[in-house]
């Protein structure tokens, strides 16, 4: 079966060991996978051949956060691109800010797998027309 851009996910996450288990978990259940450990690469991999369906954005990490990383998508060419925001920020005004700076959906850490499915496939559905 060839891999559709729905089926491809960045994961954008400074930390291998969250890397290591989000992968894990949707390689399991389908989907391809492609990583970034900075906020910069992962906009590298978006402007390039990649076929991404869905990122997974880790909102605290060094160099460029997912806040700038975001607003930079949101500002050229990924404009429609579906991002979820995963942080392990889950204060009063977290979802908030994500949701403003361009994240389609929030998810606090650690991430409930089933409600990560439900909320990407939701998602990319609405994306895919």
């Amino acid at each position: 079966m060839t891999k559709t851009a729905a089926h491809q996910v960045l994961i954008v996450d400074d930390d291998s060991r969250n890397i290591f288990a989000l992968k894990a978990v949707l390689k399991a259940r389908g989907f391809d996978c492609v990583t970034a450990i900075s906020g910069p690469e992962g906009i590298k991999l978006l402007s390039g051949e990649h076929s991404i369906g869905i990122v997974l954005l880790d909102m605290m990490m060094p160099e460029m956060d997912g806040y700038e990383t975001l607003r930079i998508l949101r500002a050229g060419s990924m404009k429609a691109i579906p991002v979820i925001a995963v942080t392990a920020q889950a204060m009063v005004g977290d979802r908030e800010k994500c949701l403003e700076a361009g994240a389609d959906a929030y998810m606090s850490k650690p991430v409930d797998i089933d409600q990560l499915m439900v909320m990407m496939k939701e998602l990319m559905h609405g994306h895919a027309e």
